[in-house]
């Protein structure tokens, strides 16, 4: 493999932040987004049905809301101080993992809503500054994103049920992810034309998100559209589809985003097609093709660019890599179409399961190529 191919990314590469004092808040916070990740897996067997212990009888509910906000929230957060560099960023990160260790705990749920509603708007506040510095659409698409974190902020502690919050978690995730690939799309020239058609899709999940409370049947077969649209433009747009022809971590990169555009689509036909529903086949369905299928993909993607800039570390490539990715995506198949589409327990149960050990083997082949390449060996045996 050439040493082109070896570093040409699929994600653009921030250099590490500066030595300071600030940077040492990074392994703790996210130390926090790692507790988070293991409750949320954790609840996510409890609502599989399976006999695991409960602890707290409210655990199983947040999962919805740990897996978005207290793991992938803290993580975003954490990449975006360390990106701007000013103390005042991390109280975003940390108000976010406190807030959801709290909530893990059982202690009164209304002060750890409150943190986490906090913490959306700190992301919001440390997106406005990004923007100022550097005006530019992509910074302007992911502050979108931290606004729908604040409304389902704040629509939480005002009582509303997990199926009105779930479009806004999505478009909070979604938006990030979209701006991130927008700032990369400077590397093959976007033209007016294509920019144009970004922030006209953008724009449709909006409005999507934005009918959802008002009328939900509506506004999330809207936000669908918003969703569809979102994945043919990345497939036209994005620089994955030069990336997957090179080798190495650039092709597996590649790989990893690719295969979450489509999960991304088959989202969007889902939502488009069911609306919103709050429980059974079509809404666990329609959860997961976009919260796994999507965003754990470009989680394994980006976490080859972002861990090494955010806690400085070293990550050899290892084709090893591709088990938990294809875990992730057979599993996710088992999940929708044996379980949710044709009705299986078994294979429902069976997928899920297998959803959370690819993740879990993910983190730990991340780990241990981190601890190793701390160490100074040459001999990884895993790969973000």
């Amino acid at each position: 493999m050439t040493r082109a191919a070896q570093t040409a990314p699929a994600h653009p590469v921030r250099p590490p932040a500066r030595p300071s004092g600030r940077s040492v808040w990074a392994p703790p916070v996210m130390a926090l987004g790692a507790v988070s990740l293991l409750a949320g897996l954790w609840a996510g067997l409890l609502r599989l049905g399976l006999r695991v212990p409960a602890g707290h009888t409210d655990l199983a509910e947040l999962h919805g809301v740990l897996m978005p906000l207290g793991f992938l929230g803290t993580l975003i957060a954490v990449e975006r101080a360390v990106a701007l560099r000013q103390g005042w960023a991390w109280l975003a990160p940390a108000a976010c993992g406190t807030g959801s260790l709290w909530l893990i705990a059982g202690l009164p749920a209304s002060t750890g809503q409150l943190l986490i509603a906090v913490a959306g708007f700190g992301l919001l506040a440390v997106f406005a500054e990004l923007h100022r510095i550097q005006p530019s659409l992509h910074n302007a698409v992911q502050a979108a994103g931290a606004a729908c974190w604040c409304v389902a902020g704040m629509l939480w502690p005002a009582g509303r049920d997990l199926g009105v919050l779930v479009p806004w978690l999505a478009g909070f995730l979604v938006l990030t992810i979209a701006g991130e690939r927008l700032e990369l799309s400077r590397l093959v020239a976007l033209t007016a034309r294509g920019r144009a058609l970004f922030t006209g899709t953008v724009a449709v999940l909006l409005a999507g998100l934005g009918g959802s409370v008002a009328a939900p049947a509506i506004g999330v077969r809207v936000a669908g559209a918003g969703l569809l649209l979102l994945a043919c433009w990345l497939a036209a747009y994005d620089i994955v589809r030069r990336t997957i022809r090179m080798r190495g971590v650039t092709r597996y990169m590649a790989v990893a985003l690719a295969t979450g555009y489509v999960w991304l689509a088959v989202a969007g036909l889902l939502w488009s097609v069911f609306g919103r529903q709050t429980d059974g086949h079509a809404y666990d369905a329609m959860l997961h093709a976009v919260f796994l299928g999507f965003v754990f993909s470009m989680v394994f993607a980006h976490a080859q660019v972002i861990v090494p800039a955010v806690l400085r570390v070293r990550l050899p490539y290892h084709p090893v890599a591709y088990l938990p990715l294809g875990l992730l995506h057979a599993s996710l198949v088992l999940r929708l179409v044996g379980g949710d589409a044709m009705g299986g327990t078994a294979a429902w149960q069976a997928g899920g399961v297998a959803n959370e050990v690819a993740v879990l083997l993910f983190l730990a082949l991340t780990a241990g190529t981190a601890i190793r390449a701390r160490r100074g060996k040459n001999d990884p045996v895993g790969v973000s």
